[in-house]
Order: C-alpha cells, then sequence, then structure tokens
C-alpha cells in the first residue's frame, strides 16, 4: 500500500467495527500520507451512540449525512440534521448518540490526522456526564 495515495476508491476504504457502529476511514495514516487531518464515515445504528468522550491533543468536526444526531458539546445538547455540524475543540467533552429510528451517518473530520499523543478518554462514568442525558 502506497503511503502518497491521492485517491481514496471504495475498495481501499479501511473498515472499523466499534461498539457505535462500522468506520469507514477515507483519510488516515497508513492509507494516505497525511499529518493535519483525518476522515471517517460512521454508520450508527439506532439505539447506540459514542458515550462523553475527550480528545486532549485533536480537534473535531462531526458533519450530519442521514438521519438525525443526538450531539453533545459539554453540557449542550442539539439534534443535528443532515447538513448541520458540531466542532469539538480540543479536549472538549462531546458525545454523540442515534436515540432515533434510522440509522445515523456522519462524517467525522479530525485535526491533527496523525496522532502520537493519547486516544480518546473516555468520561461517561464520571459525573456531570453520567447523569446528563438521565431524566
Amino acid at each position: 500500500m502506497s503511503t502518497c495515495r491521492r485517491f481514496v476508491k471504495k475498495q481501499d476504504v479501511q473498515i472499523e467495527n466499534l461498539p457505535w457502529g462500522p468506520h469507514h476511514w477515507l483519510c488516515r495514516p497508513g492509507l494516505v500520507d497525511n499529518d493535519l487531518l483525518a476522515l471517517v464515515r460512521v454508520h450508527m445504528p439506532p439505539g447506540t451512540g459514542h458515550g462523553f468522550h475527550r480528545h486532549p491533543d485533536m480537534e473535531e468536526i462531526i458533519y450530519v449525512v442521514e438521519g438525525q444526531a443526538e450531539q453533545w458539546v459539554e453540557q449542550d445538547k442539539q439534534i443535528l440534521q443532515p447538513g448541520e455540524i458540531a466542532h469539538i475543540p480540543i479536549n472538549m467533552v462531546h458525545a454523540t448518540y442515534n436515540p432515533f429510528q434510522s440509522t445515523l451517518v456522519f462524517l467525522a473530520i479530525l485535526s491533527p490526522g496523525r496522532l502520537d499523543g493519547p486516544g480518546p478518554i473516555d468520561v461517561s462514568a464520571e459525573e456531570p456526564w453520567r447523569s446528563l442525558r438521565q431524566g
């Protein structure tokens, strides 16, 4: 696999199965020669979600393609429709849930694309995040 790839075709997409849905990696180290950006398309089935977490060294944009997202950034919640985004600054707690009837498809754009530091840190068991969606 060339690290100088400029085009990623359907057969090149790297699929990673995570508990909150399959991730179709379109841009990440090892797939293209990148440092500053990563791009993943996520298919989140109804009733699933990526609980409250933060990226200590990454900024993120979540762009809804299909369905609806219950999107949290810190303690603010919005229902995002296709064509809408959430911007998550570095190290800010956020979560994406799909409590709806149809599959949520979204793109996550992450920067930097090449991460040498810690990965996502799950804070969903900590307060106030643990109780935020209750009631």
